[in-house]
């Protein structure tokens, strides 16, 4: 199948190689001709690096698969599954989506990158919309495979279904958002944990560098494998009824108290970023980017050696 990529930035071309690992030639296009060539370049460096990981059999192979779109005519062309990443806006994707629904076949799947807009407001309006829907990844996708599929009401359930399909034969792990909100799963569970932590930092009951290491050295090893509900049915002798019975009394009394805690203070960006940039200055971001990346690599390297040996 070809694939059609629309929008070249972070999301963009890490979608690429998805696909193109899946075995799809892939088109990428942008409004900025220059975000395309960056972008292949960014390919060109990370598919080796994957290789050496083990993550991948032929980067020569899936690299060439992926190719610039002279225009978005041209990117559309044939095009059988279209994802577009471009602004977190619900007005530029609504006129995308409507130039995109006159140039590619009627049997492609239009998907939206989207973090948080919900499918009716992006396709709402178009002619075609029973086959659109929302394909949420965690960035990046190329190495987190998760991805949230959200269809609206008027989504056909075989547009959902082909999706699963296509997605899972890309070697990502495609879950189903039954219902449109907000956020969709992934968002609302993060900007959870967010928004306590930003009030345990706020309050003052411990550092930004101290709850980093909370989850790092905590949560994360156990939620890196196991979903918290995994997490729980093994932390009670008899499973997860009994988890809750013995601790259900005080998840709800916390929980009652993390829905009445006063908001975190606007001030609180101002704090944490002070106290990031102290241990990673501005101009080392990039750099930390890329060291998150090849941590992300050697744990998914890791993983996957594991799943090889996990009981079910």
């Amino acid at each position: 199948m070809k694939a059609a990529i629309l929008g070249s930035g972070l999301i963009g071309r890490s979608w690429a190689m998805v696909f193109a690992r899946g075995g799809h030639d892939v088109l990428l296009w942008d409004q900025d001709e220059a975000q395309v060539e960056r972008a292949l370049s960014h390919i060109a460096i990370t598919l080796p690096a994957m290789a050496a990981e083990g993550l991948i059999d032929d980067a020569g192979a899936i690299l060439s698969r992926v190719r610039p779109a002279r225009n978005l005519e041209h990117a559309l062309s044939g095009a059988g599954f279209v994802q577009e990443n471009i602004a977190e806006q619900a007005e530029p994707k609504q006129q995308l989506f409507a130039a995109v629904e006159a140039l590619v076949p009627r049997d492609a799947i239009l998907s939206s990158s989207t973090s948080a807009i919900m499918p009716s407001i992006i396709f709402g309006g178009l002619a075609t919309r029973d086959r659109c829907l929302v394909s949420h990844p965690l960035n990046p996708p190329h190495l987190a495979p998760i991805v949230e599929l959200c269809g609206a009401d008027f989504t056909a359930p075989e547009v959902i279904s082909g999706t699963r399909d296509f997605m899972a034969g890309c070697a990502m792990v495609p879950i189903t958002v039954k219902r449109e909100i907000e956020g969709f799963i992934l968002n609302r569970l993060q900007l959870a944990v967010l928004n306590e932590a930003f009030r345990l930092i706020a309050e003052g009951y411990v550092s930004a560098e101290d709850l980093d290491k909370t989850v790092k050295d905590g949560l994360a090893l156990r939620w890196s494998f196991m979903g918290p509900i995994e997490t729980i049915d093994l932390n009670a002798p008899q499973g997860v009824a009994d988890y809750l019975t013995r601790y259900g009394p005080t998840i709800r009394r916390v929980g009652d108290q993390q829905a009445s805690a006063r908001p975190w203070p606007e001030t609180i960006g101002a704090t944490l970023d002070a106290e990031r940039r102290a241990d990673v200055p501005s101009d080392r971001l990039g750099a930390a980017t890329q060291w998150r990346d090849r941590r992300l690599m050697a744990l998914a390297a890791h993983k996957r050696a594991q799943e090889k040996k996990t009981p079910r």
